[in-house]
């Protein structure tokens, strides 16, 4: 009997614990509809820490802080999501693997993020994972770049993105001013942000915080504004409300808008709507090009790939064209947000859908000339935390900026670090070099040289100068590459190259061979093969160690033409007499056929004769003052083919 009566009083506890549950899911839900997070989440846990269980609790609950970007207790909620088992949605593998990474249990996150990848079929975001399977050794490798400290403006509330206007920095902020009437947004149960401006120091600290542009801030979400550099223009996000009236788009959901404002007569003008803002979808987070001729921003309107997009757009004067979305390259089904582009052309960027530290990671992607970006680069720690890193600010001539963060030690919900860049991300290495003859050493122009990746795709393609330099411009540090050389006379050459992982240049000689010329009678062997020229000293005719060289050279040829005879004809300087010089000239003829003899040529293939100096190459003649460089172009042997 008293076992039933326990079993009886445990059963009223479960429909106790059940009818709770029931009646305070729907209150809960209807929270999490209207995006009320944080009355959400307190309603949910309740429930929960009376020990009920539901899949669809525990990921509402998962979600409300991971949009809130709690992602630590994300992490909990999901872990009991996936401890209940049975089927769950593909995304939430990879919003449970993001959340692991901010406790440091990057192990598992691998883990949720191979699986991930299993079932999402064609998502980027596992795509790009499976690609850098060693992630994490390329951000330790471009970790410890950055000196980051508090920016000295923090409150207990939201304190984020910043901007630079002449020599004060516009960040956005949630802090309590004593206003009454202000209020709170339900997502996050933060103040709605205004715009406040703080004076720099040199060392990049701010300070004397205080509201800025009056006229611009309303009773709800201001942030992200971008200046012109000549300070008169702005362009600023804020929730659709213009005008005094507050648009919602077909869920009665309030969102984002761009807007532009004029400053004139130190008045910033009445802000006006950009034309590609639409009550259905958000425009937010603008950033300029350097030449203040597109705008960039975050969207994720028609077209966009994930949660939030990057965008671009042309700017043409007062109007603009159509926005066109940077791409995969950049954009993934995850969240890309805060575009921040440099005059370096360097695109930063936060993003949860490439492989980071935990939640949204700054990185930088280069936009080459085609007007495209190259493969995005994480920027490393401590830049990037395990949490939410964002609005990523430098000045690119004292490498000092600043960045916004929830991470652990902060004053409030986002915060402003300022920092030092002590060391840039981006490895710069050019390769060149000049393209020479392999035997004489002398420069090849007009030679194409072709630059090849590691499976010898083309990638470049270039012209030698009429000194043989060769110019491939930027090329990847720690790359392999392939360089092919090519002439019409030389025979090709490919050689493998390895570029550095540091900055600087790469140079890269390239030496041809020349081809085995057809030869005819008549012709010079020594000039129709690339042979030097046989010199002799002054009123000498013993062969030269120098000559040697170049006889072997001729020795080699005849090997390869056993049939081929040659006349040896030597020739003297001016000076001297005629009938001397004949008979100087008709000894260096024979010094050479015996030297040829002795090497292995038959005596028979070879025919020797002196011309004194009846054959000059120059104007050095009798009673002409010339260099004795000169006079030694005159004193040597020639090899006319005379069989074949």
């Amino acid at each position: 009997m008293k076992n039933k009566a326990i079993i009886f009083l445990s059963f009223l506890s479960l429909l106790a614990v059940n009818s709770f549950a029931q009646v305070g899911l729907k209150k809960a839900d209807k929270q999490y509809a209207k995006y009320a997070y944080i009355d959400a989440t307190q309603t949910y846990e309740r429930i929960a820490a009376k020990g009920y269980k539901s899949p669809d609790m525990f990921m509402k609950l998962g979600n409300a802080y991971y949009f809130n970007a709690e992602l630590e207790k994300a992490n909990k909620w999901y872990g009991e999501l996936f401890a209940m088992g049975g089927e769950i949605d593909s995304e939430y593998y990879y919003r449970y693997a993001q959340t692991l990474k901010s406790v440091g249990d990057y192990a598992k996150a691998d883990q949720m993020m191979t699986q991930f990848n299993q079932k999402s079929g064609e998502d980027l975001r596992g795509k790009n994972f499976v690609d850098k399977k060693d992630y994490m050794e390329e951000i330790k490798a471009n970790s410890g770049r950055y000196e980051i400290a508090d920016a000295g403006i923090n409150s207990k509330y939201s304190d984020y993105g910043s901007a630079f206007n002449g020599k004060q920095v516009i960040f956005a902020s949630s802090r309590d001013t004593g206003n009454f009437a202000q209020k709170k947004h339900k997502w996050s149960n933060q103040y709605f942000t205004g715009l406040y401006s703080a004076e720099m120091s040199e060392e990049g600290a701010l300070t004397d915080a205080k509201k800025y542009a009056k006229q611009i801030n309303t009773k709800y979400h201001e942030a992200s504004a971008i200046f012109t550099k000549d300070g008169k223009t702005m362009y600023f996000t804020r929730n659709n409300f213009n005008n005094g009236k507050k648009g919602k788009d077909a869920n009665r959901i309030t969102l984002l808008k761009l807007y532009k404002a004029t400053f004139k007569d130190s008045v910033w003008s009445d802000p006006v709507e950009v034309s590609f803002n639409s009550d259905s979808y958000s425009v937010a987070h603008p950033s300029l090009s350097p030449d203040e001729k597109t705008l960039y921003f975050a969207s994720d309107m028609p077209g966009t790939l994930g949660q939030s997009d990057l965008w671009k757009v042309a700017i043409n004067g007062d109007s603009f064209g159509t926005p066109v979305n940077l791409g995969p390259t950049i954009n993934t089904e995850g969240k890309e947000t805060f575009p921040f582009l440099t005059d370096e052309n360097e695109l930063y960027f936060s993003t949860d859908g490439h492989p980071g530290v935990g939640g949204l990671d700054i990185f930088m992607a280069k936009l080459k000339e085609d007007g495209t970006f190259k493969a995005p680069l994480n920027v490393g720690t401590p830049a990037n935390s395990p949490q939410d890193d964002f609005a990523y600010l430098i000045d690119t001539k004292s490498r000092r900026g600043f960045l916004s963060s929830n991470r652990d030690g902060g004053q409030g919900y986002d915060d402003i670090y300022r920092f030092l860049e002590t060391r840039k991300l981006v490895c710069e290495q050019v390769l060149s070099g000049v393209v020479t003859d392999l035997e004489t050493g002398e420069v090849i122009p007009g030679a194409k040289v072709t630059l090849m990746d590691d499976k010898f795709n083309k990638l470049k393609e270039v012209i030698a100068d009429d000194k043989g330099f060769y110019d491939m411009g930027e090329v990847e540090c720690g790359k392999v590459y392939w360089v092919r050389g090519e002439q019409e006379l030389y025979e090709t050459k490919e050689q493998k190259i390895t570029i550095s992982k540091t900055d600087g240049k790469t140079d890269l000689p390239i030496q041809l061979e020349k081809k085995v010329k057809p030869v005819t009678v008549g012709d010079d062997l020594a000039k129709a093969f690339g042979i030097k020229i046989i010199y002799f000293d002054l009123d000498k005719w013993n062969i030269r160690p120098d000559a040697a060289l170049e006889l072997e050279k001729i020795l080699d040829v005849m090997k390869q033409y056993p049939t081929m005879k040659i006349d040896i004809r030597s020739h003297t300087d001016c000076r001297a007499s005629h009938k001397y010089n004949e008979r100087l000239s008709d000894r260096r003829a024979k010094s050479t056929m015996e030297w040829l003899i002795k090497n292995g040529v038959d005596s028979g293939r070879l025919s020797a004769k002196g011309y004194g100096e009846n054959q000059l190459v120059n104007h050095c003649a009798d009673g002409v003052k010339c260099s004795e460089d000169e006079h030694q172009a005159n004193r040597r042997s020639e090899f006319i083919i005379t069989a074949l």
